[in-house]
């Protein structure tokens, strides 16, 4: 039996993986079990941290129109399967809290059995995780630039009030995931798959790819 996912343990998953030296690297090597919602919370994470540095590279002006496309494609390609690990933590979660029905739960459209009278939260737990990473990765990088040793006292001085904020902001919302998943758990609140549908990615639904086969 895995731990329970809760605000937390989701925060110290981040800061260990962003604390050690060379992660994320090349590929998501982290062994795990895709029926295992931890294990996509790794993967999140992993092409959130992909992604980041991916948007770093993108705004280079010293180096080829080339180079930067290579950047953009994989900022497509880690903004993808980003989503897509958000949509697998929304199944596997709301299957484990007898919301949704395993048969329905990897359809386009899940069916939700909520109680009656409990409140629909627009923002899904997977969603939650998300924006913990970003901020867990924000976090890191204003941390950054309070140890800088280049700009003077208020440029550390706005990092530091900045980072206390950021600080601020991932408590309130790993409190704000805990109480949604407690309201779940009994019956006083519900959330939904909300299927991403990245047409951009897909040469079927993005209309220059369609064009371009078409030409």
């Amino acid at each position: 039996m895995t731990a329970p996912i809760t605000g937390p343990a989701i925060v110290q998953l981040h800061d260990q993986h962003l604390a050690q030296p060379g992660w994320p690297g090349a590929t998501p090597t982290k062994d795990g079990d895709g029926a295992d919602p931890w294990h996509w919370v790794y993967v999140n994470h992993f092409h959130n941290a992909s992604l980041w540095a991916e948007e770093d590279l993108a705004r280079r002006t010293r180096v080829s129109d080339g180079d930067i496309a290579a950047n953009k494609r994989a900022i497509d390609r880690h903004n993808q399967a980003r989503n897509d690990a958000v949509e697998r933590i929304d199944e596997l979660l709301l299957v484990a809290l007898g919301l949704v029905s395993a048969e329905s739960a990897g359809s386009d459209a899940p069916r939700t059995q909520p109680r009656p009278g409990a409140r629909l939260s627009s923002e899904t737990a997977g969603s939650m995780i998300d924006r913990l990473s970003i901020l867990s990765l924000k976090r890191r990088a204003m941390h950054e630039q309070t140890l800088r040793h280049d700009v003077d006292g208020a440029h550390i001085a706005t990092g530091r009030a900045r980072l206390a904020r950021l600080d601020e902001q991932r408590a309130d919302l790993a409190a704000c995931l805990d109480r949604l998943l407690a309201e779940s758990s009994e019956g006083r609140a519900w959330f939904k798959v909300y299927r991403q549908f990245k047409m951009y990615n897909d040469p079927a639904f993005n209309p220059v790819l369609v064009a371009e086969r078409r030409s």
